[in-house]
C-alpha cells in the first residue's frame, strides 16, 4: 500500500511542475499581418507585386520578400545573393533584416529572398514604404523600393 501511494504522490507532483511549466512558459509571440504586399520599382529586373512574409520569435523576426514580376536578370544559385531590408518604424528610425538566403533561380525566374533576419521590441510597427530592398548579385547591387504603403499595412510586433 505504501508503494502505491508513493507511486501516486510522484506522479501528482510530476504532474503539478508540468502544469506550473506551462504556466511560465513564455508566449508564443505573433506579428500582424503575416503577409503584405507592396508594389515596387528595382533598378534591374523590373517592377511591380511583392509579399513580404514575417515571423516572430521573441526579438528575432524574419521577413521573406518574394515577387513573380520582379525577375531574376541572370541564373542565380541557391543562397547566392546578399540581401538588406531596410524597413521604416512608425516611431522615428529604421529596423534591418539581412541574410544569404535565397532559393536557386533561373534567367527570368520570380525572385525570392530570405528569410532575412533582424532584432524588433514589442510594440514595433514597421513598414517598408520609405525603405529599401539591396541585393548585390555577383558583386552588383540591385535596390527596391516601394512605391506606396504595404498592404493590408505595417507589420506590427508583439
Amino acid at each position: 500500500m505504501r508503494r502505491i501511494r508513493l507511486g501516486v504522490g510522484a506522479a501528482l507532483a510530476a504532474g503539478t511542475l508540468a502544469v506550473t511549466g506551462l504556466a511560465f512558459a513564455p508566449a508564443a509571440l505573433a506579428v500582424a499581418p503575416a503577409t503584405a504586399t507592396i508594389n515596387a520599382t528595382c533598378t534591374i529586373g523590373g517592377s511591380g507585386e511583392a509579399t513580404l512574409t514575417a515571423t516572430q520569435t521573441g526579438t528575432t523576426a524574419t521577413i521573406t520578400v518574394s515577387s513573380e514580376a520582379i525577375t531574376a536578370p541572370i541564373a542565380l544559385s541557391e543562397d547566392s545573393i546578399a540581401s538588406t531590408l531596410t524597413m521604416v518604424k512608425a516611431s522615428g528610425g529604421t529596423t534591418v533584416f539581412s541574410g544569404t538566403e535565397n532559393p536557386a533561380m533561373a534567367l527570368g525566374d520570380g525572385v525570392t529572398v530570405g528569410p532575412l533576419t533582424g532584432t524588433v521590441a514589442s510594440g514595433d510597427s514597421l513598414e517598408a514604404f520609405g525603405g529599401s530592398l539591396q541585393m548585390v548579385i555577383l558583386g552588383f547591387t540591385v535596390t527596391c523600393t516601394a512605391d506606396a504603403a504595404q498592404s493590408p499595412g505595417p507589420f506590427v510586433f508583439d
